[in-house]
């Protein structure tokens, strides 16, 4: 318990020192955009503005499609769903998906808690779905990680649709969620629900990945193995395994970003064999960017 306790704090003091410094000046997070307060009205600009924000009222008084922006709310609440189904007990890197996750979660647990936001998830574990409520404040974050740090590996797996559909009908008050997960499903049982919660709220898909889900090694005879199912099977690696193995990691990958690009989610990528800081710290910048240069040409 004192080493797990240790390792922690450590992350609390990486995730400090490497992002919050990003985060300096206004209430802006992972996904800096709109609140839920209703702000001034303007005139529509097509390809940037989000059609679910328009102002039907005054778009017939004046002929002319209008918006209505969002002030930035000064407290807000996030959710995340965490998966730490049987297929996150893989690892073939510097950590497993598992590890990855903890400390996705906890890096935008420790940045939320910096502002005074609640923090709450959902985990998917083996076939149930665990609650842990929104709560402000490090001591209720720390409970998480722990829990989450202790939960024992997993058999069995629950849909990653069904419950993005819990989290959404649970939770209408408006902020962000976070779904933290492999999307190993198919897109059809997530998009959906996926599109449903963006309709409402701020959404953040963050994809955990090992390199060996996009390619296997040039090994020979190997034994695999479905952590969810228990099944295995020997397979030969010849050339034309890997080769064809390597094209389905790349087209269920590009299913994936087009299914959340479709659905209105940001999407974060994060692997085992990577600086996963790094990672976070230039998803945070690119939203910046996008999102200051998208400011100038509304007020333009």
């Amino acid at each position: 318990m004192k080493g797990a306790d240790s390792a922690l704090r450590k992350l609390e003091l990486t995730v400090v020192r490497r992002l919050d410094g990003l985060l300096q000046g206004g209430h802006l997070g992972l996904l800096p955009g709109p609140g839920s307060e209703f702000g001034d009205t303007r005139v529509y600009v097509p390809g940037e503005d989000d059609t679910r924000r328009m102002d039907w009222n005054v778009t017939a008084r004046t002929t002319v499609p209008h918006v209505r922006d969002l002030i930035s709310d000064r407290e807000l609440e996030t959710w995340a769903l965490v998966d730490l189904t049987a297929s996150m007990d893989f690892g073939t890197a510097d950590m497993d998906k598992r590890t990855l996750v903890i400390h996705a979660v906890g890096a935008l647990g420790f940045l939320s808690s910096r502002v005074g936001d609640r923090f709450g998830a959902y985990v998917l574990h083996g076939e149930e779905v665990h609650r842990y409520p929104a709560r402000p404040g490090r001591a209720n974050l720390f409970g998480l990680l722990q829990s989450l740090t202790d939960a024992p590996r997993s058999r069995g797996s629950s849909s990653l649709g069904g419950a993005i559909e819990m989290l959404a009908a649970a939770h209408r008050r408006r902020g962000m969620r976070v779904v933290v997960s492999d999307f190993l499903d198919d897109p059809a049982d997530w998009e959906r629900p996926v599109r449903r919660l963006a309709a409402r709220q701020q959404v953040l898909a963050i994809e955990v990945i090992d390199p060996r889900e996009l390619e296997l090694p040039d090994v020979g005879q190997i034994t695999l193995l479905d952590p969810e199912t228990g099944r295995h099977r020997d397979i030969h690696l010849t050339r034309r395994v890997r080769e064809r193995y390597a094209e389905a990691a790349a087209e269920q990958r590009e299913n994936n970003r087009s299914a959340l690009r479709r659905a209105g989610a940001a999407h974060l990528v994060l692997r085992t064999d990577r600086d996963w800081m790094t990672d976070i710290a230039q998803f945070v910048l690119r939203q910046r960017r996008t999102a200051h240069v998208m400011a100038r040409r509304a007020r333009a």
